[in-house]
């Protein structure tokens, strides 16, 4: 019998396509565990439990929810210094799987980068995983709240001159995925992080998707179909 099967293509089409970076299209998972554990351990707190609740937050939004009692002033000079170590650490930052052909696919297509870094470490984690920045692009300096506020989305689609319902982000943390909800937006779900947290669609890299324009000028994204696990004989 075979070892699997697989499930039919699955299609969702836009007018443009809003990219969160770290976890999404560059694997930073290195550089975030290297300074978030230290800055866990430096403050008395158990760095696994810290490391659930950093991804797809501004540092300074992660400190609050890690500790809720201190005042915001410290978290923010803290969250300052945190930005120059990762802008200044790019050891072990690569593209995700499929990245690099992503990127060329979308190329003439509306997209923007909505990231909770800042202009300088986007700069330099895009650079390190060498792929190509997008034209437009919001970023922690662009917005007052950080995800899971929507705010970075809405924006990325008022600069590509986008309805939000038109947009679909492609997210791989909590805060990210609850972002683009919020923002009535479509989201797909990239790595093994999104999974669990209601994407509307999910894939475990981006090699499982192809990209086409449609005659209209939509932008059709297709899901290619997975293997599926067969459930184990009986015994």
């Amino acid at each position: 019998m075979p070892a699997s099967t697989t499930t039919a293509p699955v299609a969702l089409t836009a007018k443009a396509l809003l990219l969160d970076m770290d976890g999404t299209i560059v694997n930073s998972d290195a550089v975030v565990e290297r300074c978030w554990r230290d800055w866990a351990v430096s403050h008395g707190l158990d760095p696994q439990e810290a490391l659930k609740v950093v991804h797809g937050r501004q540092g300074y939004a992660t400190m609050a929810v890690l500790l809720p009692e201190r005042p915001m002033e410290i978290n923010l000079a803290e969250n300052a210094e945190m930005l120059a170590r990762e802008t200044a650490d790019t050891d072990g930052v690569v593209p995700v799987a499929g990245a690099p052909a992503f990127m060329t696919a979308i190329a003439g297509l509306p997209h923007a980068l909505v990231t909770s870094a800042d202009a300088a470490l986007a700069t330099a984690r895009m650079t390190a995983a060498a792929l190509p920045m997008p034209e437009v692009r919001i970023t922690a300096e662009s917005v007052g709240a950080s995800k899971p506020d929507p705010e970075g989305f809405l924006k990325g689609a008022a600069a590509l001159g986008v309805a939000p319902a038109d947009c679909i982000v492609f997210e791989d943390s909590a805060a990210g995925i609850a972002a683009g909800r919020a923002a009535g937006m479509r989201v797909i779900g990239v790595g093994p992080r999104a999974a669990a947290h209601g994407p509307t669609v999910h894939v475990p890299d981006l090699t499982h998707l192809d990209v086409t324009a449609d005659a209209d000028g939509s932008v059709r994204i297709t899901l290619l179909p997975q293997p599926q696990p067969q459930d184990a004989p009986a015994q």
